[in-house]
């Protein structure tokens, strides 16, 4: 066991380098160059969107398929088997990123926005527990590195057998309240699972296997891992720039678009964080056990929601815009977030570690 959390813990420790460290203002300055770049060359937007094969970018699929294929090395078969040890703190998570977290999206999204291409993009952002960034944040926080791997792995296997179907209820749900039509593609959302998070997750399990096997364990987390995690941050800040690229002129023509997707965005997360937080100090979790279902709980995983928002309006959609403020909101959210934990763990807001 102590070799896992060293292992992890090493591993996260590598992680937060200069780029990571700064990721706020490397996805500022890409945003801002993908707005620049669509101004100077006014056909970008044509060019890079005829680069699709049955409606999904060839470009933005290549870049967020090196997104998640790093996070699906965090998978961790065998730390599942040990949910019964201490299964509260990881059903809690479940229940506030499957329940929870769902229902107070889409009531924000109807209650603050009209577009349906907005609304479809926080529907998409709320159904999508994180399985990557979190072991980042749970690590700064000093949190439990066990659970946190426990549960990251659990959300990998139940994003692929939830993620439709609450998507599909949440859409139902969002079209009887506002009698409108959002258009939902079960097939299309079927294949964007599949492409996005079956493949990288499929390829992640085979690979790990083949190089710890052929390398040895050391070499797959001390030098394999760190360079594939280097590549998904320039993954990540490539499909900023294309994604603003192809939705500069919607946001010179509609600024307040940011704004608007950006009101239920924040005041979901903070409704979120504040149930979850109320919930972990009344079931009596201690801290280290709390401030992961927290970060956890109140996290997305805005890669497949970019992903399926790409699929099916298209790269330079509203919903495409939407789902990309997810992300934009999600580190400065979540480094907040860390540091407010630590904070209340001092004033004694949970349970004392035994």
């Amino acid at each position: 066991m102590s070799e896992v959390k060293n292992t992890i813990s090493q591993d996260i420790g590598r992680k937060i380098g200069f780029f990571e460290k700064y990721l706020p203002i490397w996805i500022i300055i890409c945003m801002a160059l993908g707005i620049f770049l669509s101004v100077v060359i006014p056909g970008i937007s044509e060019a890079i969107n005829s680069w699709q094969v049955r409606g999904i970018s060839i470009p933005i699929g290549i870049c967020l398929f090196l997104m998640m294929y790093p996070a699906m090395l965090n998978l961790q078969i065998a730390e599942i088997k040990k949910l019964g040890k201490n299964p509260k703190p990881i059903i809690l998570t479940l229940v506030s990123n499957w329940i929870i977290a769902p229902i107070i999206g889409v009531t924000m999204a109807l209650l603050f926005l009209k577009d349906a291409q907005l609304i479809f993009a926080i529907i998409l952002l709320s159904s999508s527990p994180c399985t990557a960034m979190v072991l980042v944040w749970g690590w700064m926080a000093k949190g439990n590195q066990e659970q946190n791997v426990i549960t990251t792995s659990v959300n990998t296997l139940t994003i692929i057998f939830l993620y439709i179907p609450v998507v599909a209820l949440l859409v139902f749900i969002a079209n009887i309240t506002l009698k409108k039509n959002i258009p939902l593609d079960p097939i299309l959302l079927l294949i964007s699972l599949f492409i996005f998070i079956g493949a990288p997750l499929l390829l992640g399990i085979v690979s790990k296997k083949v190089l710890i096997n052929s390398r040895g364990k050391d070499w797959f987390e001390n030098r394999y891992r760190p360079i594939i995690s280097k590549i998904a941050i320039g993954a990540l800040l490539m499909t900023l720039v294309v994604l603003f690229s192809l939705n500069g002129q919607i946001l010179i023509q509609r600024p307040d678009l940011l704004l608007l997707v950006s009101i239920p965005l924040l005041l979901g997360f903070a409704i979120v964080v504040s149930i979850n937080m109320i919930i972990t100090k009344l079931t009596k979790l201690n801290y280290r056990s709390a401030i992961i279902t927290v970060i956890i709980g109140s996290s997305s995983h805005f890669e497949i929601a970019i992903a399926v928002a790409v699929a099916m309006y298209g790269v330079g959609s509203i919903a495409a815009l939407g789902t990309t403020m997810g992300l934009f909101w999600e580190v400065p959210i979540m480094l907040s977030l860390v540091y407010i934990g630590r904070y209340l763990n001092k004033k004694g807001f949970w349970k004392s570690e035994k």
